[in-house]
């Protein structure tokens, strides 16, 4: 999520030329947001979702010429913090359904312009396997998206073991989107929890995927985090530091990997502002093997999407001669034809 911005000449006049651009850019982080979604939402007392003044509006054509604006090619939507779950499995397991079914008629309606990753009921474990199941063998969906916690269960809970094993079965791709992490009023100091609390979850729950050898084990799962993986970049080597310190039974730790080439596996995306500081981390940390495009619309105003794609067109570009439209959308292409296992 990004604060909003006005243009300056020169960034329209990027944004022009980016539209313009032989490369399109494919959005992998982008979110939708229905009526009766966020009327579910406010009932169950969500008027201000992660600390923000409201809810964003939507549509597919208001989201449609945020990409032609921007040269986006395709964008795949998804529900964004705080999920679905807002207290009853039950309640949860059917606006699930609702959601995805929604975003699956999107994409079932403009397939070339929109994907879709579908919404879990977590942390109901057997409602997400069953959702899985629909997504993906039903709706065709292109992935599932999970919260870097759900009600303080972080993705290496023992718990969820059994949803990633029918992923890791499927060699399915699971989007990791923030939320705010338990006790979040406490310290997100009355601010918006996306501009901080937001990042450092992200690297809180690619943490203990590591820690606890979900990424060991479930090598098939394509993983994608957002925002540049967060604080991600800048912790990898302390965690191979301590995780020397952690018990024995540590799984993965000598022979998957140190953390850094464990982390270096999943997929990052460049929502939020990706220059002049956010992209270099993540490339010192991790290359660019696996870095995506993301804009993070609805929740980013259509303005702000605008200038960050300017930001991304006007700055210095990957030193093979190709540009970050060209490397992002080619590592897209990857990602959603893998190699068969």
């Amino acid at each position: 999520m990004t604060r909003p911005t006005g243009m300056t000449g020169t960034a329209q006049t990027t944004a022009a030329t980016a539209r313009t651009s032989p490369t399109g850019l494919v959005d992998v982080h982008a979110h939708f947001v229905t009526d009766r979604y966020v009327a579910a939402a406010r009932v169950a007392g969500i008027a201000h979702p992660d600390g923000m003044p409201g809810w964003p509006a939507w549509s597919v054509d208001q989201h449609l010429d945020v990409m032609d604006r921007s040269g986006i090619d395709k964008s795949y939507l998804s529900i964004s913090s705080p999920g679905v779950h807002f207290g009853d499995d039950k309640a949860a397991r059917a606006l699930a359904r609702e959601v995805n079914e929604f975003g699956a008629g999107v994409r079932g309606e403009r397939p070339e312009r929109f994907g879709h990753f579908a919404a879990l009921p977590l942390p109901d474990v057997d409602g997400a396997l069953a959702e899985t199941a629909h997504a993906l063998d039903v709706l065709g969906a292109d992935g599932v998206a999970v919260e870097t916690n759900h009600h303080g269960l972080y993705l290496g809970a023992p718990r969820l073991e059994p949803l990633w094993q029918e992923l890791d079965r499927r060699g399915a791709l699971v989007f990791v989107h923030p939320t705010s992490p338990p006790r979040a009023d406490e310290v997100d100091l009355g601010r918006p929890r996306p501009m901080l609390e937001f990042l450092f979850d992200s690297a809180r729950a690619a943490s203990d995927l590591l820690l606890r050898g979900v990424l060991a084990r479930h090598a098939r799962i394509r993983w994608v985090l957002t925002h540049g993986g967060g604080a991600l970049p800048l912790l990898a080597d302390r965690m191979e530091l301590f995780r020397a310190l952690l018990s024995a039974d540590t799984d993965g730790r000598s022979a998957d990997g140190s953390a850094v080439e464990q982390l270096s596996r999943l997929w990052y995306d460049m929502a939020g502002t990706p220059f002049p500081r956010q992209v270099p981390a993540l490339r010192a940390a991790f290359g660019t093997e696996r870095l995506l495009y993301g804009s993070d619309y609805c929740w980013t105003p259509a303005a702000s999407v605008v200038e960050q794609v300017a930001s991304v067109d006007a700055a210095e570009q990957p030193a093979d001669g190709g540009t970050w439209r060209d490397l992002t959308t080619r590592n897209a292409h990857r990602l959603f034809t893998p190699d068969p296992a």
